[in-house]
């Protein structure tokens, strides 16, 4: 990090309640100041550890998106309105955080961090804050901070509940300590598909500020090694400690970093509704299985079982003893999705790909 940045008079008198902290003072403010942060993802967790950050006197603030603002958005990303809607999700929210602190430089990355880019971008800043929602871009992000030695504030939300970390500070452990490998995506329904309340994303997304503002400061306490839960719902929280796993193979270049099984689609066996209605005369047991959402189902002329796409991973034993099974949704897409990933992980056969 660089070193402490003199305040000038107006930042003096706007940051004044906390430099009142004996824990940050005003040297404490000036390495504030000093300081640089990129924030990966300007959704619902980047949109309160930004505003936060902002309004801490962060010197130099990142912003990595390549989204634009959505009407399903703001529930959960309150930095928007509705005026934002069809802009991208960064200039956004400069413009917003702008307003907020004009003594904050924050620049705009927008961009899916990949495998090219990711290394050069993440190499301009002190600290990371991952607030993406796959397990690609985490992965991707954990490998590349540790390739260069950043320290990384994990965030993570579901339904009613929140997870935060801190990842390879001070060379404690990573993410790859206590997930070695991604899950299947088919196994981890997303926001989009399960729901999430949006207050949640605001309670993680403060705390991932404050731990960015803990590790720029040195104190004591930072979530290394401590994974911190919470269930808002009932209110219940607990922390999970874990430690490096020195076995672990060291991480010297980026991998690849597709959603497995989802990526790697290959062409299912396709079958239409004649001879599908052939099928079932000479197999009554075919199973017909509907992937689309509950809200979505329209009669397709054939007895099927509803599980929708997300569900599929939770409802593999109503399905693992069927043979042969039909697979049906909109467009195709994820009942090849559904396929592959029934090939690869449980080794069925015999699954075709319904198109009307």
């Amino acid at each position: 990090m660089r070193c402490n940045t003199p305040l000038n008079k107006d930042e003096m008198n706007r940051y004044c309640r906390q430099i009142r902290l004996s824990e940050i003072g005003q040297k404490g403010q000036e390495k504030l100041k000093g300081s640089s942060v990129l924030v990966i993802g300007a959704g619902g967790l980047g949109c309160p550890a930004l505003q936060y950050l902002t309004a801490a006197g962060i010197g130099t603030l990142g912003i990595v998106d390549n989204d634009w603002v959505d009407e399903t958005n703001l529930h959960r990303q309150v930095l928007y309105s509705v005026k934002d809607i069809g802009k991208p999700k960064p200039l956004a929210a400069k413009n917003k955080l702008k307003l907020q602190n004009p003594e904050v430089n924050i620049k705009v990355h927008f961009l899916r961090l990949d495998k090219e880019s990711a290394l050069r971008v993440i190499s301009l800043y002190d600290v990371i804050v991952d607030c993406t929602d796959n397990f690609a871009s985490r992965y991707l992000i954990n490998d590349a901070c540790v390739i260069l030695n950043k320290p990384l504030v994990y965030g993570a939300i579901h339904r009613f509940s929140g997870q935060l970390m801190v990842l390879n500070y001070k060379d404690g452990p990573t993410l790859r300590c206590l997930y070695p490998e991604p899950p299947h995506p088919l196994e981890v329904p997303t926001c989009e598909e399960s729901g999430v309340i949006g207050s949640i994303a605001g309670t993680i997304g403060s705390m991932q500020a404050t731990e960015v503002i803990k590790i720029i400061l040195d104190l004591d306490g930072v979530l290394s090694g401590k994974l911190f839960i919470i269930d808002s719902l009932n209110f219940t929280t607990q922390i999970v400690s874990f430690k490096k796993n020195q076995e672990s193979p060291k991480i010297e270049v980026l991998g690849e970093y597709e959603d497995v099984c989802v990526a790697e689609v290959t062409k299912a066996d396709e079958i239409t509704s004649s001879e599908l209605r052939k099928m079932l005369v000479k197999n009554p047991d075919t199973q017909v299985i509907d992937l689309r959402d509950e809200n979505d189902l329209t009669d397709i002329g054939f007895k099927t079982i509803p599980i929708p796409y997300y569900k599929i991973s939770g409802k593999i034993h109503l399905i693992i003893s069927k043979d042969p099974i039909v697979f049906y949704c909109k467009y195709g897409i994820q009942s090849m999705h559904v396929i592959n990933y029934l090939r690869k992980v449980h080794k069925m056969e015999n699954l075709y790909n319904l198109v009307i």
